[in-house]
């Protein structure tokens, strides 16, 4: 058995991340390691902490969000170490991953982000894909920030609706 409680913690976010196979947003991982008890708030920040200075997870911003992936020195890691995680946890990890497969994917289906072009404009960067194949991708330059965050708001609430609204235009 591990000697060191946050060692397990960390065990179970890479296993986690690794039986997901699509990056996490950070508030999916804390609610559910919280959930389950596994540790408390300021242990798991400080196993997320160390996996990041150690390269066996990233983090980037999807949707205004952050969200984890596992890198392959985390998945070599997991490999050697998987053991040392009972089967009631990893029992637990997949049945979540199972119940919620369509939101997390969905998640990650729909993407919004913005940033200053060379230009001094803000660029929204607004995709629809489904089953990986992008349906739609779209960027539109405004002059302000707001304007830029306004735009990825309503595509993440309004992009089923904007998708339907230009095959109708366009193909018709």
């Amino acid at each position: 058995m591990l000697q060191e409680p946050l060692t397990l913690y960390k065990l179970i976010l890479l296993y986690l991340l690794k039986r997901a196979g699509l990056p996490l947003s950070k508030t999916r991982v804390r609610d559910f390691i919280l959930e389950k008890g596994y540790t408390n708030y300021i242990i798991l920040n400080q196993a997320i902490g160390e996996l990041l200075d150690a390269g066996m997870i990233t983090e980037q911003l999807i949707n205004e969000r952050s969200h984890f992936s596992l890198t392959e020195e985390g998945a070599q890691t997991l490999a050697f170490f998987q053991g040392n995680i009972s089967d009631i946890t990893k029992e637990e990890i997949n049945t979540y991953l199972r119940e919620n497969k369509l939101e997390l994917i969905s998640e990650l289906s729909v993407t919004a982000n913005y940033d200053r072009s060379s230009t001094g404009e803000f660029e929204a960067h607004l995709l629809a894909k489904e089953k990986g194949i992008p349906l739609v991708e779209i960027t539109l330059s405004v002059p302000a920030e707001e304007t830029a965050a306004s735009i990825c708001r309503n595509w993440r609430e309004k992009n089923e609706e904007i998708y339907q609204m230009l095959v109708e235009r366009l193909f018709s």
